[in-house]
């Protein structure tokens, strides 16, 4: 929005926002929070909401079209909706790109009904695009942009008063109720297994919500782990990471922070049986995480549902404590990364942008 605004004087925005984009000027017609939904029972709870709201935007930009829609994320929302838009006679963004790489791929069908260009964070899915014959533009991502190459590791433990002389292993078992159900015991066993191995290790695991905390201090009571050293945080999970030597974390988009921090990790994932055998038929990838994916081969471990115990993920993990060669062939390939992801992300989407309006004033 800022990057638009210096480029079109006078530009309006209205949707669906929250305080970020108000504060821009944006008109927000419904709230936020109604789409933050995680979970399948949740979003069929919300159901009949979601579907009212996305009727009540259609009718009102149909009736009061539009110069150009932006979808942002949310796939199973925007597309709908995009689809409805374009089909009269609106041009349509959508920023982020489903993971129809990855899996679900039939869903390309109603991406190019819904879509006139996709924004990508990534260069593979760009190249996907180009294969699938829709324009696309590789911005590069934003939080690229918004990490320094290089991170002080002193300065995170001091913000977050932990001992600077110690080997700092950050613990990220997910950001969802039902991610930590899964991982809780698996994280601090994993912990257990290193503190009993490796003298000097100091622990530090931030959590997104209260009710997320309690369950993992639960699992530590459970697992008889008073004595851990671990620091429990409210938030500050990218400052967590920052301050570690290692991360342990669930596959998700954290690992894309730990990435462009340059921080060696371990990532995992459980999954509950039935969940497993269901999406084991729709996934079209052989890495998982997206250091991996975007390198194109396996830099960071992964274990994942089986191979998510205790012992494997430890080892791994010291693995980086007895072999820094290794944990700097590593960093170096992480910094890559950054690099590449770093594009100016704002400025070339609305580029991007700008181009599709004038492609679009140019038809008319």
């Amino acid at each position: 929005m800022r990057a638009l605004k210096k480029r079109i004087p006078g530009v309006r925005f209205e949707g669906v926002c929250g305080d970020h984009m108000e504060a821009e000027g944006c008109k927000s017609m419904f709230p936020m929070e109604w789409l933050s939904i995680i979970g399948l029972m949740e979003a069929f709870g919300k159901f009949p909401q979601i579907r009212w709201m996305r009727n009540d935007l259609i009718k009102h930009f149909l009736s009061d079209p539009p110069d150009l829609f932006i979808g942002i994320d949310v796939p199973d929302f925007n597309l709908g909706l995009e689809k409805r838009l374009k089909a009269a006679g609106i041009a349509t963004v959508h920023y982020v790109s489903p993971t129809v790489w990855a899996w679900r791929g039939y869903r390309i069908h109603k991406i190019k009904k819904a879509v006139d260009h996709m924004l990508a964070l990534f260069p593979f899915e760009a190249r996907y695009y180009e294969e699938q014959n829709l324009p696309v533009t590789y911005v590069g991502h934003p939080l690229a942009d918004e990490i320094e190459e290089e991170v002080d590791r002193k300065t995170y433990r001091r913000l977050l008063e932990l001992p600077v002389d110690k080997t700092i292993v950050a613990l990220l078992p997910g950001s969802r109720k039902s991610e930590l159900m899964r991982h809780a015991n698996l994280f601090i066993r994993t912990a257990m297994w290193l503190n009993r191995r490796n003298s000097g290790l100091h622990f530090v695991a931030p959590f997104a919500s209260r009710e997320t905390r309690e369950i993992f201090k639960e699992a530590i009571k459970r697992n008889d782990a008073g004595g851990l050293p671990i620091a429990l945080l409210d938030e500050h999970s990218r400052d967590a990471m920052a301050a570690a030597d290692i991360v342990l974390l669930a596959l998700g988009t954290a690992t894309l922070e730990a990435a462009l921090l340059e921080r060696v990790m371990v990532v995992t994932y459980k999954l509950s049986f039935l969940n497993y055998w269901l999406l084991r038929g729709f996934v079209r990838i052989k890495l998982y995480s997206l250091p991996n994916i975007l390198a194109g081969c396996e830099i960071v471990p992964e274990l994942i549902q089986i191979d998510a115990v205790p012992e494997k993920l430890g080892e791994k993990a010291e693995y980086y404590l007895r072999n820094p060669e290794k944990s700097k062939s590593v960093t170096e390939a992480l910094r890559g990364i950054h690099r590449q992801l770093r594009r100016n992300a704002n400025e070339k989407a609305a580029d991007a942008v700008l181009g599709v309006l004038r492609s679009q004033a140019g038809r008319a």
